[in-house]
C-alpha cells in the first residue's frame, strides 16, 4: 500500500507522513513505561505499518531502557535490505538501571550523546541511524553547541544520516542553527498540546527543518475508545496514571473535545483519531506525525488520516469544540 509523502526538511528523505511510535514497544517496568507488553504483537504491529504503506519507525535509547530499540532491531534483521523502513531513535536521557522508576537524566554532553549512538547503533543493527535526535535539553550545563557539535561529529564520521532535536524551543534551535543545519525538529503537537504551532513549527518552516510531531492522539485520549474507566484500568505501572493531562479536571476537557470530533469523523466515515492526527498533519511545516500502536488493529484506527483532507469547515468546526472544551493552550486553527 502507498501513503503520501513529504521530504524532511530541505536535504532529508522522502518519508510517508504517518511513522510508527515505538515508545509503548518498550514495554513496562520504567519510569515512562505503558505496562507489559508482548514482542510477538509489537512485531505483528512493524509488519502491519509496513503492510499499510509506512516507511518510518521513530524509537528512542530509553524506551524500556534500550528494549524498543533491541525489538526493532531484530524487526529489521529479518527484511530485506530494500524492505526495510528508516529508523528514528533518539539519545540523552541517562537512566538508572539499578532504579528503572527513577527518572532519566537530561544528559546531552559530548561523551554521553557518543556512546549512546553507539550503543544505539549496536541495538538497532544498524551501520548508520537514518536520524539521530536529542531527546531533552540538557541539564547538566553543557551548552548546546558542544552538543550539537557531537551531533555535527557523528554525522561526518558517517554513522548518523541526519541530526535532529526533540522538545527543543525556537531559541535554542537558532543556537544549533549556528553550528550546523537543524534537519529535523520533534515537537508534541496534538489538538490539546497545540503551543509548537506557533513557535517551533514556524521556525521550522522558515529554516528548511523537518517537523515530526509526536503524541497527536495525545496517549489515547483522542480516540474513540477512550475513558476515566479506562484510564482507571491501566497497568500499575503505566505512566498515564500519574500525569496531570489523566487527572480528573484535564480529562474531562479532553474527552469532550473528542466527542465533539465524532461529527467531522462522521462526515468523513473515519474515526475521531484519524481527525485528531489529520489536523496536526494540516499545519504548514509538518512533515509528519508519529502515532504509536501497540497491536496491529491499533493502526487501522488512525491510518485514514494519512489521506484525510480536512476541509476549511472542519478545521473551523474543531477550532469551536476546541475554544468550547477549554482544554489545552495554543493556536487552535491552521492557517
Amino acid at each position: 500500500m502507498t501513503m503520501p509523502t513529504r521530504r524532511l526538511g530541505r536535504d532529508g528523505p522522502q518519508i510517508s507522513v504517518l511513522g510508527l511510535g515505538a515508545w509503548a514497544i518498550g514495554g513496562g517496568g520504567w519510569s515512562f513505561g505503558w505496562g507489559p507488553q508482548d514482542d510477538e504483537h509489537s512485531r505483528a504491529t512493524m509488519r502491519h505499518a509496513l503492510a499499510a504503506g509506512i516507511t518510518w519507525i521513530d524509537t528512542a535509547a530509553v524506551y524500556g531502557h534500550g528494549h524498543s530499540e533491541e525489538v526493532v532491531g531484530r524487526f529489521l534483521a529479518d527484511l530485506p535490505s530494500a524492505d526495510r523502513p528508516l529508523a528514528f531513535t533518539k539519545g540523552g536521557l541517562v537512566w538508572d538501571d539499578a532504579d528503572p522508576m527513577r527518572m532519566p537524566a537530561r544528559d546531552s554532553s559530548p561523551a554521553v550523546i557518543r556512546s549512546q549512538c553507539e550503543d544505539s547503533l549496536r541495538r538497532l543493527g544498524v551501520e548508520a541511524i537514518d536520524l539521530y535526535q536529542f531527546h531533552w535539553p540538557d541539564e547538566t550545563g553543557v551548552p548546546v553547541e558542544e552538543s550539537w557539535g557531537q551531533m555535527a561529529d557523528l554525522i561526518d564520521e558517517g554513522l548518523v544520516r541526519w541530526g535532529g532535536v526533540s522538545n527543543y524551543d525556537a531559541g535554542l534551535l537558532e543556537r544549533c542553527e549556528a553550528v550546523r543545519h537543524v534537519d529535523s525538529v520533534q515537537p508534541h503537537l496534538s489538538l490539546i498540546e497545540r503551543e509548537s504551532a506557533g513557535d517551533v513549527v514556524p521556525w521550522a518552516r522558515d529554516h528548511g527543518a523537518g517537523v515530526i510531531c509526536y503524541s497527536p492522539m495525545e496517549s489515547g485520549q483522542l480516540t474513540d475508545t477512550f475513558s476515566r474507566e479506562r484510564r482507571d484500568r491501566l497497568a500499575g505501572d503505566d505512566w498515564r496514571r500519574r500525569v496531570p493531562p489523566f487527572a480528573d479536571d484535564a480529562l474531562t476537557k479532553n474527552l469532550a473535545l473528542r466527542d465533539a470530533l465524532r461529527p467531522v469523523a462522521a462526515r468523513h466515515s473515519t474515526t475521531t483519531a484519524a481527525v485528531a492526527v489529520a489536523w496536526v498533519l494540516a499545519w504548514a511545516g509538518v512533515t509528519g506525525a508519529i502515532v504509536g500502536a501497540r497491536r496491529p488493529e491499533q493502526i487501522d484506527g488512525w491510518i485514514d488520516a494519512a489521506t484525510l483532507a480536512l476541509a476549511p469547515e472542519d478545521l473551523e468546526e474543531i477550532a469551536t469544540a476546541v475554544a468550547e472544551s477549554g482544554a489545552g493552550r495554543g493556536p487552535a486553527e491552521p492557517a
